[in-house]
């Protein structure tokens, strides 16, 4: 019995992926262009645009279409507008969504400004739930949709319950989209990764909390990108079975 087959191949489909310029979404891309999925890649920052380009260009080494997308992700007319821009260049429609978009905070409750709290409940839980919600009107059917949050969702730990609460909503809004979705073959998932070895973590830590959270995973180290890209990928294509979960991989940071 053959366990994978072409049906869930993604040569020719279409992937949007947000945050997909560098880092994990970068890496991200990389992989589904050497599978052949075309892509539509979303950034924020103006100042990356040169960076962006060259990216692109490299990626349609593969044989691919790659399309890029600056915008700023803060409201559900900004995220209806990134799904209208991906039907606009790829009327074939969309195949894959993968939401990169976060932001970390790790400061005690009581220290929390309504403010930060604001941006943190902005980009952590309402894009994402606006992300699931166009998704869900666009994707064709067996599309698949990935959410990436993080494994401290199973922590017990002080000073990052603003971040913890902000992204525990999108395990929900996965789980019933799931259900929702489900007789129309859509997957829905959410990523937990460990620590990640990246710029998104050292604004936060200080050397003494880097080197705890080493000895709280295998081999002693942080999770890398290339410990989360292969997950993704998975279950993009023959992971397809998988549905409703948030897929912990972390090395053990924590387990849920």
């Amino acid at each position: 019995m053959a366990f994978y087959s072409k049906e869930h191949e993604i040569k020719g489909k279409v992937a949007l992926v947000t945050g997909g310029t560098k880092n994990l979404g970068g890496a991200t891309a990389k992989e589904l262009a050497k599978h052949g999925a075309n892509l539509f890649l979303h950034y924020h920052n103006p100042k990356e645009e040169a960076a962006a380009q060259k990216f692109a260009e490299e990626l349609k080494s593969n044989g691919i279409k790659v399309e890029l997308y600056r915008a700023g992700l803060s409201t559900a007319e900004d995220v209806e507008k990134l799904f209208a821009a991906v039907k606009a260049k790829f009327p074939e429609g969309i195949d894959i969504a993968i939401n990169n978009v976060g932001q970390v905070l790790k400061k005690p409750i009581v220290q929390i400004d309504e403010k930060e709290f604001e941006s943190m409940d902005q980009n952590n839980n309402r894009v994402a739930f606006y992300f699931i919600r166009e998704a869900g009107k666009h994707l064709k059917d067996n599309g698949r949709l990935v959410t990436l949050v993080t494994s401290l969702l199973a922590a017990y730990t002080p000073f990052y319950g603003a971040y913890q609460g902000t992204k525990a909503p999108v395990e929900y809004y996965s789980k019933t989209a799931s259900k929702e979705w489900a007789d129309r073959g859509i997957s829905v998932n959410c990523v937990a990764p460990g620590p990640m070895d990246t710029p998104f973590l050292y604004g936060q830590e200080t050397d003494e909390s880097v080197s705890f959270f080493k000895t709280c995973a295998m081999h002693g180290r942080l999770t890398k990108i290339e410990d989360i890209v292969p997950i993704v990928r998975f279950l993009v294509t023959e992971g397809y079975w998988i549905n409703g979960q948030t897929i912990y991989a972390s090395g053990g940071f924590t387990a849920h």
